[in-house]
């Protein structure tokens, strides 16, 4: 009976990641409606405003977080380094809390 458990609980922690699997962005390279495609900078740009519109996605349905239409790894890679200058500053700020205990 517990060999049949862990079957169930591997079973569905299978299905958990593989429902949160990225799909197919079928609006990659495609114009959007001002005829233009997001890079680099644009991802950029939307990764630094990310959290701000995160908020404002929560109470308007017409606000995304990521633009569809983009042209796919350099967009991706604008948007992740946005989000971690926005979020990859605490380190520094850690590091001088633990010195600063030492002393």
């Amino acid at each position: 009976m517990k060999k049949f458990y862990l079957v169930l609980v591997v079973l569905f922690m299978i299905l958990l990641i593989t429902g949160c699997a990225a799909g197919v962005n079928e609006l990659e390279n495609v114009a959007a409606d001002s005829g233009e495609v997001a890079g680099f900078w644009m991802g950029l740009w939307h990764g630094l405003i990310a959290p701000f519109v995160f908020i404002v996605s929560l109470f308007k349905d017409s606000i995304g977080i990521y633009e569809l239409h983009n042209n796919g790894n350099w967009y991706n890679f604008g948007f992740v380094f946005g989000l971690m200058i926005i979020f990859g500053s605490g380190g520094r700020s850690s590091r001088k809390c633990r010195k600063q205990k030492k002393d």
